[in-house]
């Protein structure tokens, strides 16, 4: 008899795992509480990264923009270099201008593709030290050449996952040929 009532309270916990088991009242929500921070987070993610590639491709066009208007000059001086370089602030908006760095250089290479700075401007940023060494893409370094350089670094603080990523500083280099001389002469680049 004392085995029976033993095999019986095994079988009524067994019956009752059973139940918990067949029961689908509560799944609904644990699959919620489980599902909700992930999709969050791949949310919040894609809305910073859809940002940050917004602004690279304002800062490669702000770039290539004003690196295209320098080379179609016959001549220019620093104030005229400085109202186009400030032009690139349309160009990013609606992001913020003062995040942006742009620089223009004009480089000449000589006998053996050796790039050095002739003039420099730059706009949020420093220029190049006159007569400074420039390493050039491989594709553009040929020896005797006079070439626009553009280059646009963008800093970009994500608005929510910054504690993740930090700070995303982009990029972008333009290297283009003077279109009407072969050497834009920049009369008070100092």
């Amino acid at each position: 008899m004392k085995n029976r009532i033993e095999l019986l309270k095994k079988q009524i916990g067994l019956a009752q795992v059973r139940a918990a088991a067949r029961d689908q009242r509560g799944i609904a929500a644990v699959e919620f509480a489980l599902v909700v921070p992930i999709a969050l987070l791949l949310l919040v993610g894609g809305l910073d990264y859809s940002d940050a590639i917004s602004m690279q491709r304002k800062a490669t066009l702000a770039d290539r923009t004003i690196t295209d208007l320098v080379t179609q000059y016959v001549t220019i001086d620093t104030a005229t270099l400085n109202l186009n370089l400030a032009a690139s602030a349309a160009i990013v908006a609606p992001y913020s201008s003062a995040n942006l760095v742009m620089t223009v250089t004009e480089v000449t290479t000589d006998d053996h593709g050796r790039a050095t700075v002739v003039w420099s401007q730059s706009y949020h940023g420093t220029k190049r030290e006159i007569g400074s060494d420039v390493t050039l893409p491989v594709t553009v370094a040929q020896p005797n050449v006079t070439l626009i350089l553009g280059e646009t670094q963008y800093t970009d603080t994500p608005t929510i996952g910054y504690a993740i990523t930090g700070t995303i500083v982009l990029h972008d280099t333009n290297v283009m040929s003077p279109r009407l001389v072969g050497t834009i002469a920049c009369s008070d680049c100092t």
